[in-house]
């Protein structure tokens, strides 16, 4: 389909799954009623950003994808007829754990997951503590309304996560985030917020796609989640971005504006893929 209409659920998380499970559920119900075709939620929606402590109770939040809540989300995809992207912290086996996003097409099917491949460890992001680096590769999905690549959060800032992705025939790449400035830097704020925006804004003009973020709301314990989700184009322009308040927002976008954009800026006819063996390097010495 040329025109697809996408869903951007931008929320809070508290403690209690079921909760914030129901919530969402009413969100997707919002986000299809104002025509949505594709719904993306935030990152771990389940529950609070639980990686600003290394704390071993909180591996008790994962379960298994597909499990309960992929099943529950198939459900509410197959009623409204919409695809539902959704990050779970993800039990894969004893003591083995993934930071994954789930896809349920719009007739309620699963169509599979892609695992986090870039896991951060910074102040109030542990996430090395919880999660295993995805190991299912970059990775695009078929769904009832066209071709979308799925990443998520820490993986936004490499470029080689978009461009690999894009290969792979995405016209959309999905970013589900949490990400916000920590409480010892909030000076820092509104540079981090900006830079955060530029490098997606790179990614789909790089590689001639649209790019979507969708971010968490709200204080919990010592990070302040910006919110500010948005949606870029082919050429780097603003499509839609949301403030920091709770929101549904459903953003209509263009497919066939990757093809005019390609050919105008060709950049992967002109990519030099047999000069980028060091890109496979940690670093050249």
């Amino acid at each position: 389909m040329a025109r697809l209409r996408i869903g951007l659920v931008q929320t809070h998380a508290d403690d209690s799954a079921e909760e914030n499970l129901q919530r969402t559920l009413g969100l997707i119900d919002e986000a299809a009623a104002q025509g949505a075709n594709i719904v993306c939620l935030q990152e771990l929606f389940l529950g609070p950003y639980f990686c600003q402590e290394e704390d071993h109770a909180e591996f008790d939040r994962a379960e298994p994808v597909p499990g309960p809540t992929t099943d529950v989300l198939a459900e509410k995809a197959r009623e409204h007829g919409v695809v539902i992207l959704a990050s779970l912290f993800e039990k894969r086996a004893k003591g083995l754990y993934h930071n994954t996003l789930a896809v349920l097409d719009a007739d309620g099917s699963y169509l599979g997951k892609y695992r986090k491949m870039h896991v951060p460890d910074d102040p109030r992001f542990y996430e090395k503590f919880y999660f295993a680096p995805g190991d299912l590769g970059f990775q695009a999905f078929d769904t009832r309304f066209g071709r979308i690549g799925t990443l998520v959060c820490w993986d936004q800032w490499y470029p080689e996560a978009a461009r690999a992705t894009a290969l792979r025939g995405a016209d959309v790449l999905f970013y589900p985030t949490a990400i916000g400035t920590w409480h010892g830097e909030m000076e820092l704020k509104e540079e981090q917020l900006r830079a955060w925006q530029a490098v997606q804004r790179g990614h789909a003009v790089a590689n001639g796609v649209y790019t979507v973020a969708v971010n968490r709301v709200g204080t919990e314990e010592e990070l302040d989640f910006w919110g500010h989700s948005f949606v870029f184009g082919p050429a780097g322009e603003t499509v839609a971005e949301l403030g920091e308040a709770e929101e549904v927002r459903v953003v209509e976008v263009d497919l066939e504006r990757i093809e005019a954009q390609r050919r105008g800026w060709p950049f992967l006819r002109d990519r030099r893929v047999d000069a980028y063996g060091d890109l496979s390097r940690r670093f050249v010495d």
